[in-house]
């Protein structure tokens, strides 16, 4: 008896131009004061000089952020963390990370894995800015 032939089906693997496809447009979430849209893609929270945590409306459209780009997108979303408090670098940073983790806990919260979420508290910048910028996978930051 021979044995019975196997076949192999061979697929062809995404090449550049399958990934440049342009990215279909996020769903937006319901508006809360102090949340903007980004014109590249994703969202920027900004925060009152020394707050350390988004507000309950903000908390909420974060959380509506979080189940979004857990639906509609793969891959990592980048958090931007920006500052615009004093000359001690050492404080200003840890300030900038102290917000990049409350809202990645928000966005967890609605459903976007932890492991999806990188984040990039730079401290004080020149822009001199309070703000946490969220970028979904391709989004290039402003």
């Amino acid at each position: 008896m021979r044995p019975a032939r196997r076949a192999l089906l061979l697929l062809p693997l995404a090449g550049p131009a399958a990934r440049a496809q342009p990215r279909a447009a996020l769903p937006e979430p319901v508006p809360a004061p102090g949340v903007v849209a980004l014109p590249g893609g994703g969202w920027r929270l900004l925060f009152a000089r020394e707050e350390e945590r988004p507000s309950p409306e903000q908390r909420l459209t974060l959380m509506e952020i979080g189940n979004i780009l857990a639906a509609y997108t793969q891959g990592r979303v980048t958090l931007w963390a920006e500052v615009a408090l004093g000359e001690d670098v050492s404080e200003a940073r840890r300030l900038s990370l102290r917000r990049a983790l409350a809202v990645r806990e928000a966005l967890v919260l609605g459903g976007l894995p932890e492991t999806r979420v990188d984040l990039r508290p730079l401290g004080r910048t020149e822009a001199r800015q309070d703000v946490v910028d969220i970028l979904p996978p391709g989004a290039a930051r402003p």
